[in-house]
């Protein structure tokens, strides 16, 4: 019966005008419903191929779920006014100890309807309490005589190998302490490049680095050891190790997007002609335009010369005598 019945169905549909037969919707849900509940439908399919079958039923659950969740999504919760949402925002600002359930009973108090887990949802977008930041650089500004900074940054050799350049940085005139480059850094290459950065007394009594794997318990216990108290920066705040970022930002500005690296000595030699230039030659915004070696002013009043300097990429103006 019900194979007699597939075959009418199908005659129907060749019975039709059209060269090629166009398949409605009530075709294609029809041949869905049997290929759920007749074992045999694919010996008697002449008009497409069991696969568009199984197709169509796929296509009709993706249409289904769809369906599903655009009604689930309009009459689900309200989204919250905007006087909520500035109001959690604010009450993150002035009371940075404050949880989800704090601020949630506040609004609760205050009439508000809005669940618990809403108030968390928002409350990440909201803006951090800016005092911190400002505690920490004022920390930085009045012990920078005192401070040092590390870090770590990659170089791509022109055979695609990476090397890794390490540097030590002080605060107070941002000059290099040390640099060296290595394809494998370890903690005991570290600790030789650290001893070699600071060999005698020095002013630099804390050194800041950030959370990296490199930095072992072993780096942690060599530092105190040289004296120096070690002062890691919070996961993923780069900021606060503004100066040695800052650094890697214009080395690459000033040399590393300009050349290709072929290999460690190489790239030691550039490093070492661009920590030349950036201590005698280049101005700094954050020394009042002033150089860490400080560069004199000039008082002459002869022409103006161009000194080139890394091969041509940058020059010091001097006035001839």
């Amino acid at each position: 019966m019900i194979e007699n019945l597939v075959l009418r169905q199908q005659l129907a549909v060749l019975k039709r005008k059209h060269p090629r037969p166009r398949l409605t919707l009530f075709d294609k849900g029809f041949w869905v419903l049997v290929h759920k509940f007749w074992s045999g439908w694919k010996q008697t399919l002449i008009v497409v191929s069991p696969e568009t079958v199984v197709q169509w039923h796929r296509s009709g659950f993706a249409l289904y779920w769809r369906g599903i969740s655009r009604a689930r999504r309009m009459i689900g919760r309200k989204r919250i006014s905007k006087e909520v949402r500035e109001l959690i925002f604010r009450m993150v600002a002035e009371n940075p100890t404050w949880r989800a359930p704090r601020i949630h009973g506040e609004l609760s108090m205050l009439g508000f309807e809005l669940s618990e887990r809403t108030v968390s949802r928002w409350m990440r977008r909201a803006l951090r309490n800016p005092q911190p930041a400002k505690r920490w650089l004022a920390f930085l500004k009045n012990h920078r005589e005192a401070i040092a900074a590390m870090d770590f940054f990659t170089v791509p050799t022109v055979t695609f190998r990476l090397l890794y350049c390490f540097f030590v940085i002080s605060h107070d005139r941002r000059r290099i302490l040390h640099f060296n480059v290595t394809r494998h850094p370890t903690s005991a290459w570290i600790i030789q490049q650290l001893r070699e950065a600071f060999p005698f007394e020095s002013a630099s009594r804390f050194l800041i680095f950030d959370r990296d794997s490199k930095y072992g318990l072993e780096v942690l216990v060599a530092v105190r050891s040289l004296g120096r108290c070690p002062i890691q920066t919070s996961f993923e705040s780069p900021w606060q190790n503004g100066v040695a970022e800052r650094w890697v930002e214009s080395c690459r500005h000033d040399l590393l997007d300009h050349v290709i690296a072929f290999n460690e000595a190489h790239l030691k030699r550039l490093l070492a002609e661009y920590v030349r230039y950036y201590h005698e030659d280049r101005t700094h915004l954050g020394l009042q335009k002033r150089t860490p070696g400080n560069r004199p002013r000039s008082t002459d009043r002869g022409r103006v010369i161009a000194v080139p300097r890394l091969g041509g990429l940058h020059h010091r103006y001097e006035r001839a005598a």
